[in-house]
């Protein structure tokens, strides 16, 4: 089972930015974090982050055929980018949308998700933990679809 992990603008700055609502773990400690459980887990696990959202498109299509599903935490393009949702629509892969904070608890216009209708899960609001939360209900959905394909 291969999982590829996308995470948009800004997440690069993990611990450095607004610690308050992130945390204080890096970019490479959530990394880390989510390698431990996919591990743990039997999964396979890739990343790719950009503050780009054409780079973020390209690795959605580029994960076609080659991953079984997909964590994503657009970021501020959730709340922007219909070519995102567009591109998670066109894979078809099993998606699971993931934010650190609680999107409907800030800005109003942050409580706007372009792509949750791409997606078979949201979860948000459980920090960095939440990616772990993702990973799990990702792996149970996949490990569930094959076994209604074998039976």
């Amino acid at each position: 089972m291969r999982v590829l992990v996308i995470n948009g603008p800004n997440m690069n700055l993990l611990g450095l930015r607004e610690p308050e609502i992130y945390g204080a773990t890096t970019y490479a400690g959530l990394m880390e974090m989510i390698r431990s459980e996919a591990a743990a887990l039997g999964v396979e696990v890739d990343f790719f982050q950009s503050n780009h959202e054409g780079a973020l498109v390209d690795a959605i299509q580029d994960a076609y055929g080659k991953f079984d599903g997909i964590v994503i935490n657009p970021a501020a393009y959730t709340h922007t980018s219909v070519a995102i949702l567009d591109a998670l629509k066109a894979v078809g892969l099993p998606t699971i949308e993931v934010h650190v904070s609680d999107p409907d608890m800030r800005d109003d216009f942050r409580r706007v998700s372009y792509i949750r209708s791409a997606c078979i899960a949201t979860v948000k609001g459980k920090g960095l933990p939440g990616y772990i939360e993702a990973l799990r209900l990702l792996h149970t959905y996949l490990s569930q679809r094959r076994q209604k394909g074998s039976a």
